[in-house]
């Protein structure tokens, strides 16, 4: 069995960095509350999100379909259209491409397919040079970290973290942790490898079948740059992006931004169609297990996503452990549904690394059942005999007690006894993870049943 991701560990890491994760808690936070804001503009917005669910829902149920005219649309206008089966091919097209163009320097903007298939360390081992344009995805690379998140990569970090990464890597002062001199000196170095580049990569936001176009949104320019200035574009796709028309954008494009920061729209909107002139573009559309997921009756619906990150800074769970807790990827709620469908044996712990509060399902702009698939993900691990020994023996004996009031009861009453005289260490030990970080709530008084005896059910007699 692969090793298993240790969320807990990794969050614990995290929190024990009391100034980034509370600064990570309020900005991702107020990414959400600019949502609502944004959101609370839009009057139509719950139709909105009905009707981007039923296009995303009808695509993928006729997506053999749209995916053929995705491709010969795309050809007509100039477009080379590969397939890859998994990311190893998708990795492999991308090297044969660079290398028989004698591509040795490359620029690309942020994907997060991209990521997904490990491209960067493939196509460096192979001796071509990769470099981010996003500013975010720049400094996780210099960092040699993964992006965080799916919109704002390096939002973990602290202005005087990346302050002392560029002092390390650029030359800058350590001391100087004034955004717009850190975002220049970004610029001032990233600017030559932009104009040398032999090559630009992108990923895709939305592609369309009906025009054999594609869309990517960002707030930088940065893909322009990669897709305009090198004269050989790769666009990497999956094959879930597929939308049916070009006016379906309408609908997409007014809840994607809204959705992750809270702005009405992306900085730029760039739509693609064809190579430009005297360049070459080549499309990649990738399955890497998308299509296992769209045979799963419980797990195909998260094919919906749009990559917004709503259901991240939503999350309390989330906002305190920080993204790369989650040692994948994709983090935070979309991750807890989507990475154990790579690997279920390194990621079986995910989907308990989650609150089931709901809130990632109300958010979410194309309506997936969030946390009904972090529940059954959770189904799917204890089936396979996945659970760890304390979740097992813990669930076991909180199932036995669920099931027989009478039991419930009795163990209500004894705790509340025991909490109050219990020595301290055998609340606060290695065995009870919930006391690392934080004090045991007081016991009440009474319960919950026992005030209802006391009270309503009297006034309902009377």
């Amino acid at each position: 069995m692969t090793q298993a991701v240790n969320p807990e560990e990794l969050a614990e890491r995290f929190i024990g960095l009391e100034q980034h994760e509370a600064t990570h808690d309020r900005l991702v936070w107020g990414m959400r509350q600019n949502r609502d804001k944004s959101v609370a503009g839009v009057p139509e917005w719950e139709h909105l999100r009905e009707l981007a669910s039923q296009i995303k829902e009808h695509t993928l149920t006729h997506l053999d379909h749209y995916l053929e005219q995705f491709e010969q649309n795309a050809t007509k206008l100039g477009t080379h259209v590969h397939w890859a089966l998994d990311a190893e091919e998708h990795n492999s097209i991308v090297y044969s491409i660079l290398r028989d163009h004698g591509v040795k320097s490359l620029i690309k903007s942020k994907s997060m397919l991209q990521e997904e298939c490990a491209m960067t360390p493939y196509l460096q081992r192979r001796g071509i040079d990769v470099t981010e344009s996003d500013l975010g995805e720049r400094i996780q690379q210099l960092s040699k970290e993964p992006p965080s998140h799916i919109v704002v990569p390096a939002i973990h970090k602290l202005r005087s973290d990346v302050a002392e990464l560029f002092a390390r890597n650029l030359g800058t002062d350590p001391g100087n942790s004034d955004p717009h001199y850190l975002t220049e000196a970004m610029r001032q170095n990233a600017r030559p490898r932009f104009m040398s580049a032999d090559a630009g990569m992108t990923g895709a936001n939305f592609a369309v079948a009906e025009t054999g176009g594609f869309v990517v949104c960002t707030n930088e320019g940065n893909a322009d740059i990669g897709a305009c200035v090198p004269p050989l574009h790769i666009a990497s796709i999956g094959i879930e992006k597929l939308i049916p028309r070009a006016r379906d954008l309408g609908v997409f494009i007014r809840m994607l931004s809204r959705s992750a920061l809270g702005s009405p729209i992306t900085q730029y909107t760039s739509h693609f169609h064809g190579p430009r002139s005297g360049g070459e573009l080549h499309v990649i559309l990738v399955d890497n297990i998308r299509s296992d997921r769209l045979g799963s009756a419980d797990f195909w619906h998260a094919l919906k996503c749009i990559r917004c990150g709503a259901c991240m800074n939503t999350c309390p769970v989330y906002r305190r452990g920080g993204g790369l807790s989650y040692g994948a990827t994709y983090s935070g709620p979309i991750g807890v549904i989507l990475d154990p469908g790579f690997n279920l044996d390194k990621y079986r712990e995910l989907p308990f690394h989650s609150s089931l509060c709901g809130s990632c399902s109300e958010v979410c702009p194309v309506k997936i059942d969030i946390a009904d698939q972090i529940y059954k993900w959770r189904r799917v691990v204890a089936g396979n005999g996945m659970l760890r020994l304390t979740k097992q023996v813990g669930m076991s004996a909180l199932g036995a007690a669920l099931a027989h009031p009478t039991l419930y009861r009795g163990g209500e009453a004894v705790a509340q006894t025991a909490l109050s005289h219990t020595p301290r260490f055998l609340l606060y030990n290695p065995f009870n993870p919930w006391g690392k970080h934080r004090e045991m709530p007081t016991a009440p008084g009474h319960t919950f049943r026992t005030w209802y005896l006391k009270n309503r059910r009297t006034n309902e007699l009377t």
